[in-house]
C-alpha cells in the first residue's frame, strides 16, 4: 500500500514538474493554458501508442488523475464508443466515458463558489 502511495505521488509529482518546467523555461510562450490542452492531447497521444495504460497500471492515480489521465480516459472512450455505437461513438464515447469526472467539477465548482466570497 505504501509503496503504492509513493508511485503514485513520485509519477503525478513528475507530470506537475514537466508543466512547471514549461512554463518556466520558455520565456512565458507558453501559458498554463497551453500545458493544459498539451497534457490531455499528449494523454490521447500516449493512449492511442498504447503507452499510457501501463503508466494507469504502475503509478495508479498518479497517472489517472493529471490531465494527461482524461486524455486517456477520452481516448479509451472513444474507441469503446466506436466500437459499441460505430461512427456515432466516436463523438459520444469520449464524453461518455468523461461525464462522471466533468460532473463533479461542475457540482464541487459550485458549492466552492457558495461556500466562499470572492475577493475583488
Amino acid at each position: 500500500m505504501l509503496l503504492l502511495l509513493l508511485k503514485a505521488f513520485v509519477i503525478g509529482g513528475l507530470f506537475c514538474v514537466v508543466g512547471q518546467l514549461l512554463m518556466d523555461l520558455t520565456s512565458y510562450r507558453i501559458t498554463p493554458a497551453h500545458v493544459l490542452v498539451g497534457f490531455v492531447t499528449a494523454g490521447v497521444f500516449l493512449s492511442a501508442l498504447g503507452w499510457y495504460q501501463p503508466l494507469v497500471d504502475y503509478a495508479g492515480a498518479g497517472a489517472s488523475v493529471p490531465l494527461t489521465g482524461f486524455g486517456h480516459l477520452l481516448a479509451k472512450g472513444v474507441l469503446e464508443g466506436v466500437r459499441e455505437k460505430g461512427i456515432v461513438g466516436l463523438f459520444s464515447g469520449g464524453l461518455a466515458s468523461t461525464a462522471g469526472g466533468i460532473t463533479a467539477a461542475v457540482v464541487f465548482g459550485y458549492l466552492t463558489a457558495l461556500a466562499f466570497k470572492p475577493k475583488g
